[in-house]
């Protein structure tokens, strides 16, 4: 029986082993951190758990540990003065708080539980431990005691000292949870592990402490001994990767987004090919930010997946830095495109000329500014660096920004009244869409503006990552993605190619009527479709 059991231990010992090894998500911890606490949201799963690992070498002393699940944060503590309410909660139990009664003397070392409903500790997610670190058992008897190990000389002289001890076993009742708190001050040996079944948000909180016998007498120079400690939590959720739980959707959602780009690309690739006689010069800048969607979502998705494969170190740096100018770059050729746009190339005029060049300064200036901003924000860190240092990293990009916007603006009205002017209504029609598309794209951004403002207005509040660490990554990235494909294609839409691009490049509508009646004497058989889209353009023309 027992050689059964020694076995089970040696298995037992051998799978925590192993999954210390598993990769997730690592957060590094030490007595010297301000936060005596780290959390993570958890995807739970039959094999998802947390592993807390001290560095053996250098961890000493006794700290009380607790891991739980936010929602039962309400039982952790209890509150130390009924008279005072600007004093703290009492969290672990010490000498001190036997004293003055707020916890048991069995509990001492370990975190309190407090319940007001009536739930025992075996029914909520908390665990909590006294452990030991790396400490070696001394004391001042003396060469000639008894070697540890051999048993003592028993007081009835018919005993034998050397009979078989009892194993002491505690069984775990039906309505335990699946991490039962010790009775018993632990040593630690191996990794601590909590099991992790539900989904939700998950800590792990460890604090230095210094238990004393309150019966014990305490010398003149006895000088109180600080724990030292360093390790590691490790989240195992249920993929396998270092990234935390509230990053790991970016994955799969820029892979769902290059192959978004990729085939509406696809398509519009085969447009091109389809017209490529009459491809206009605007849909030449179309096909380019085209391309050039495509490598950033395949950027993007390969920077997450370098992060969960290894985590951050300096390859993960650079990679970040690419990424940052990769988003500079679509920001910048984005509003470029918008803007010639706007001027009306290749449909109210076939050139802009040196309006051109400042469209191009403009854009290469805004992207500069963007790569100086991307790399400030990684590089410098907000709470130490000083005001003119971060606007300085700020303001050019704004004003790159609200020059972009303001000649957009003014650019479009000034095309649709050119337009209304000479009475081309289908090309007026396109550009009436474009605002519309503008104007809707501007209400959705508001629409989240405030949304976020009141998401991000209560990140002050202790509950915060607990209550949006499923949805933050889609307020911070995945709702202005989405938003920026559908206006991009609702844009390319309006100038795709057909064989309607060089009527489009033509100003005046006497003309193209003139040129289509060409094609009809060729043979064209699209005439007729092209008569159906243009009958709204001459139908009233006096009017």
């Amino acid at each position: 029986m027992r050689g059964h059991t020694s076995k089970l231990q040696a298995i037992a010992l051998a799978v925590l082993s192993a999954c210390s090894l598993a990769a997730g998500y690592e957060v590094q911890f030490s007595d010297s951190d301000y936060s005596r606490q780290v959390c993570s949201g958890m995807w739970g799963s039959s094999n998802t758990f947390i592993n807390v690992t001290f560095e053996e070498s250098s961890s000493h002393g006794q700290v009380a540990m607790v891991m739980y699940e936010w929602k039962d944060v309400k039982y952790l503590g209890v509150t130390t003065s009924m008279s005072d309410d600007s004093l703290p909660k009492t969290y672990v139990c010490t000498t001190d708080a036997v004293r003055d009664g707020r916890c048991s003397s069995e509990n001492i070392g370990k975190f309190i539980f407090s319940s007001d409903d009536g739930t025992t500790i075996s029914q909520s997610s908390l665990w909590t431990a006294s452990v030991a670190l790396n400490q070696t058992s001394s004391d001042s008897s003396g060469f000639w005691d008894n070697p540890e190990g051999n048993p003592s000389l028993p007081d009835d002289e018919d005993a034998s000292p050397w009979r078989s001890r009892e194993l002491h076993y505690f069984p775990r009742q039906a309505n335990d949870t699946l991490n039962p708190s010790p009775y018993d001050t632990i040593a630690y040996t191996q990794p601590i592990q909590y099991q992790v079944r539900k989904t939700g948000y998950y800590c792990v909180a460890i604090v230095p402490v210094t238990v004393m016998n309150p019966a014990a007498r305490q010398g003149p120079t006895d000088v109180p001994y600080h724990p030292t400690y360093n390790g590691v939590v490790l989240f195992r959720n249920t993929f396998d990767g270092k990234l935390p739980a509230t990053d790991y959707p970016k994955v799969n959602f820029y892979l769902f987004m290059f192959f978004a780009y990729a085939i509406v690309g696809s398509a519009w690739a085969w447009l091109c090919y389809k017209h490529v006689t009459e491809l206009l010069p605007i849909q030449y800048y179309i096909s380019s930010l085209i391309g050039f969607l495509v490598i950033q979502m395949v950027a993007n998705w390969v920077y997450y997946r370098y992060l969960n494969a290894h985590g951050k170190n300096a390859a993960s740096v650079v990679f970040l830095f690419v990424v940052a100018i990769l988003e500079a770059g679509r920001n910048a050729l984005s509003f470029f495109m918008l803007l010639v746009v706007s001027l009306g190339l290749s449909v109210v005029r076939e050139s802009l000329g040196r309006t051109m060049l400042k469209c191009q300064i403009l854009a290469g200036l805004h992207f500069i500014f963007g790569v100086l901003y991307a790399v400030g924000i990684v590089e410098l860190e907000l709470e130490s660096t000083s005001a003119l240092i971060l606007l300085m990293f700020i303001i050019p990009l704004a004003f790159t920004l609200s020059g972009f916007l303001m000649w957009i603006l003014y650019s479009l009205n000034n095309t649709m009244m050119q337009l209304t002017v000479r009475k081309q209504r289908y090309k007026l029609g396109m550009f009436k869409r474009l605002h519309y598309i503008l104007l809707s794209t501007v209400v959705v951004i508001l629409i989240f503006f405030l949304i976020s403002s009141l998401s991000f207005s209560d990140r002050l509040a202790e509950d915060y990552a607990a209550k949006t660490w499923k949805t933050r990554w889609w307020l911070l990235d995945g709702y202005l993605a989405i938003l920026y494909f559908v206006a991009f294609w609702g844009i390319a839409y309006l100038w795709r190619p057909s064989e309607n691009n060089r009527r489009l490049a033509i100003d005046d509508e006497g003309e193209a009527k003139k040129w289509r009646g060409e094609r009809r004497a060729s043979g064209d058989k699209e005439v007729g479709e092209d008569e159906e889209r243009e009958g709204l353009m001459h139908k009233d023309r006096d009017e």
